[in-house]
Parts: C-alpha cells; structure tokens; sequence
C-alpha cells in the first residue's frame, strides 16, 4: 500500500465511529475500483489485517483490471465482475451495501450520457433490489453535490434540504439528474420496503486514486504539476468549488453508514472553499521551485463540463456528529502530487 494512502487509513480509524458494528460482517462495494470505493476498501482491509474483524468484503466492479493491484487474491475479498446496471446475483448474505458506481468524467459523461445516467438510476435499483432481498442492515448511497445545481440568487449555500436550479434538458443533466433519480429511488425504497437506506453527498473530492485523465478541472491541473507544465486553464476560473480531500470523505461516508440517525449528509470542506482561479495558483505556488505559471485558454469544447458556477455546500448537519475535515487544501493536493509522482516512479522502475 502506498505510504500515503497507509497514512489516511490509520487517520480515519482515528475517528471516534462504531465500527465494531463492521465485525463479521459483509459488505458490499459497487464501484470497487475508483477512487472512493477503493479507499472504502483499504478501510476494510485494514480493519480485518490489524483488528481481525473477519469482513468479507464484496468488490462489484465493471473492469477488473482497474482493480488496485494490492487488493488482487485477498482471502478476504470476492470480486463480481459486472455492469451495475445488470441483475446483480450473490448467494449469501450481505449486511450493508454501499453503492458507489458511476461515471465522474466530463468525457464519458459527453461522450456516453446514457450509460451515466444508467448507471445511477438502473444500477440504484438494482442494488436496492438486492437491498431487499439480503435484508440490508444499511444502504448507502454515495450521490453528489451536483444535486443541487446552480443557486438562485438568494442563495449563499446549499442545506441538505435546499436546492437550485438544473436545466435537465441539456445532455450534461444526464449526471445530476441521474443522482436526483437515484435519491428519489433511494426514498421510495425506503418508504415502500422499509429499506434502511442513507445518502452522502460528497462536494469535489480529489486526493490518491483519482485519475488525472478523466477531464474535470483538477484532474487537467494536476496533469499539468505532474508533468512540470504551465496549468492551461480554459475559463476564466470564476467558477467556485468546496474541494475536500479523500480522507475526510471517506470519514465522513464512514459517519453516514455507521451512527447516522437521519437520511441525507453532505460532505464538504467550507474552509477549502476556492476559485478555479485560485485552485490554479495554488496549486503552482506549492512548488515555486519548478516556476510554473497560469495560462488561459479560451478556445475549448465546455459541453461536459459541470454548468454551475456558484453554490457552496454546507456540512453543518454532519460535523454535529463529530465529523471535521483534518487536511486543508494546500495540504490535500500536496498530499495526491506526491502520491501521483511516487506511483509514477514505482512504474517507471517495474518497465
């Protein structure tokens, strides 16, 4: 395991969370092989190598080979390879069920809208279905900040229970809307079957794991440090965004799943509230030594990109619970460039 993502680890097990409740048990992971589906993971495994909680821990996963190579041939891990979007098959029982899959690219999302929002709104059900079937002691549902779209003018931020403005008619929608329906599924489970159902809503999360290919802003800029390159940006970067590092998103899905009491939470710094701008500049002032600059660049396709460009979210409701976020923001991506540069060194080595 990378040492960073060692690091993280032993920090969310930190948190004063009842994960005694995790012993013996199973637990089911759609979207397995992204970025938080694999931290849950690491969490998981840690908990049965140093604790010996003897999880078994079901890893639903469309391409094996974006599988992280440390969880290959684990005892303790049984891995079904398929589309979400499927009936979803498993024999045994299963406690909780922690729905993680779906496109996050700007790409595939402008490329592919259908299979984005397929894989929200089929894929929610199926794994409700099978919810149903295992008697779930909990379902959770990881969502988006992009439910509540773009705010109104009389509004500063967004509550669990406060929304704005979403244009479902542009291809784009096929994201945000696909997570609006799958929350509205989620609900209707749980009022017709009494299922135990829960819902995250994390807001721009980034750190190890993520893809810097995959199109979205961070992604791009990232790109750029990595490889000692000017950060090109293609806005103006007025856009405001509340970017929360991986750890404390998983902390705060670990808060949700565990000792909750209500349905809905979103997860989000507000102290690493910045604009696309500023995330620009920071990022080029961690490392003045390599002398990069910020660039713009006007001529670009913005089609698959997110359309708001306000709106910050409020985690007031989760921090009551005890949740923090522990990294800032300069920190966190310091945190994911050496873990990107270390990960690209260790390949260079096994060529």
């Amino acid at each position: 395991m990378n040492e960073i993502i060692a690091e993280d680890i032993k920090s969310i097990l930190e948190n004063n969370l009842s994960f005694s409740k995790l012993k013996n048990s199973t637990v089911l992971i759609t979207g397995a092989s992204g970025m938080i589906g694999s931290y849950l993971m690491y969490v998981l495994t840690y908990l049965n190598d140093v604790y010996s909680f003897d999880i078994k821990i079901i890893a639903l996963i469309r391409n094996l080979q974006k599988l992280p190579s440390y969880f290959k041939e684990r005892p303790d891990l049984i891995i079904l390879e398929q589309n979400v979007c499927a009936k979803i098959n498993y024999n045994e029982k299963i406690d909780y069920i922690i729905h993680a899959a779906s496109p996050a690219s700007p790409k595939i999302m402008r490329e592919k809208p259908v299979d984005t929002i397929m894989a929200n709104t089929l894929g929610t059900f199926n794994t409700l279905e099978l919810a149903k079937e295992k008697k779930a002691k909990v379902y959770l549902y990881i969502s988006s900040r992009e439910v509540y779209g773009e705010p109104y003018e009389w509004q500063s931020e967004f509550k669990e229970d406060t929304y704005g403005f979403i244009n479902h008619l542009l291809p784009r929608a096929c994201y945000s809307e696909g997570k609006k329906s799958a929350e509205t599924i989620c609900i209707s489970y749980k009022e017709q079957y009494n299922i135990n159902v829960k819902i995250a809503r994390p807001a721009h999360t980034y750190g190890p794991g993520m893809s810097i290919y995959d199109g979205r802003v961070q992604a791009d800029f990232l790109k750029n440090i990595v490889n000692n390159e000017n950060i090109i940006m293609k806005s103006r970067g007025e856009s405001l965004r509340t970017y929360t590092y991986i750890r404390d998103v998983i902390s705060g899905i670990f808060y949700i799943l565990l000792d909750s009491d209500d349905i809905v939470y979103n997860i989000a710094d507000e102290n690493a509230k910045v604009t696309i701008k500023e995330l620009a500049e920071l990022l080029v002032n961690l490392y003045p030594e390599r002398k990069l600059k910020v660039e713009i660049n006007l001529e670009y396709d913005s089609k698959g990109c997110a359309p708001f460009k306000l709106g910050t979210v409020n985690s007031d409701k989760l921090r009551k619970m005890g949740w923090h976020p522990t990294v800032t923001i300069a920190e966190g991506f310091k945190r994911t460039i050496k873990y990107l540069e270390s990960e690209t060194v260790a390949e260079n080595k096994n060529i």
